[in-house]
């Protein structure tokens, strides 16, 4: 996959036009993909990797560190004033959103790809004060490649989608995460959880949450929850899925942030319908 060609940098403090969101996702696109060449380049080599364990069941490995490396070329080339804020190497710098700020996941499904399971992405978002405006979900494994501008659509491979359209419950797909960081939240996810189970045609864990979100973008999940996310995780996703016609609360029903915090996403009927369950238990 070719990368598009540079854009002229631009300072935290330009203007949000259109003509500045397309540069912006210019340079997730571009991001992206160096990421994902990195990614792509470690899967074929999986037999070398020595897995670094951050937290039980929480892995990391050289190819998240140097796809985060390969994301902050790109960004310091095309943006030198904005920041990155990357899950392995800059994590805490995700307090502050203030300005124009990148925000990545280098590998997001690591687990799956250091099992050789065929479902991890590279996901670079444009936020601008805590807003995402430009955001691109590249899907290493299957090269499927979702992009967004605020106000500006979203696409795959560059042709618009939109969330599904189905209302009823019994035939609808539901994407959800497990807690496996918060063992403590287990329970409280598992009672909603079978009730979903049970009301709808099925619940898929997929494992990456970028993913999931871009699944409720193009339609393939009527909605998706979890309990606890963190921005490198939603930044893109958020949009894809606004733009797409969706909408994304955390449990209250309030708009979600770029943050760590619970997600609910879904077209407006099956959203309604699954936070109405996930809510308040």
């Amino acid at each position: 996959m070719n990368a598009p060609e540079p854009s002229q940098a631009t300072p935290a403090a330009a203007r949000d036009t259109a003509a500045t969101r397309r540069a912006l996702l210019s340079t997730c696109v571009a991001a992206a993909v160096r990421g994902g060449d990195v990614v792509r380049a470690g899967a074929a080599d999986l037999g070398r990797l020595v897995w670094d364990v951050k937290s039980p069941a929480d892995f990391v490995s050289d190819v998240d560190r140097n796809s985060e490396r390969a994301i902050a070329a790109v960004v310091a080339e095309r943006h030198p004033d904005a920041r990155l804020v990357g899950e392995e190497m800059t994590p805490g710098a995700a307090a502050d959103l203030s300005g124009l700020t990148f925000v990545a996941d280098p590998l997001d499904g690591t687990t799956n790809f250091l099992h050789g399971y065929p479902w991890y992405a590279v996901s670079v978002a444009a936020v601008v004060d805590g807003e995402p405006v430009a955001g691109a979900v590249l899907n290493v494994a299957t090269g499927e490649l979702f992009t967004a501008t605020a106000g500006g659509g979203a696409r795959l491979a560059g042709q618009p989608i939109s969330v599904s359209t189905l209302d009823d419950p019994q035939r609808a797909l539901i994407g959800t995460g497990f807690p496996f960081k918060h063992p403590d939240l287990v329970d409280r996810y598992l009672g909603p959880f079978g009730d979903v189970m049970r009301a709808t045609a099925g619940v898929r864990r997929a494992g990456a949450a970028a993913l999931d979100l871009a699944d409720v973008a193009c339609g393939r999940f009527e909605a998706f929850w979890e309990l606890v996310l963190a921005p490198w995780d939603v930044a893109a996703g958020l949009l894809l899925v606004r733009e797409a016609g969706g909408l994304a609360t955390d449990l209250e029903g309030r708009r979600a942030a770029v943050g760590h915090g619970p997600i609910v996403a879904g077209n407006p009927a099956m959203h309604a319908w699954l936070l109405e369950r996930v809510r308040g238990r």
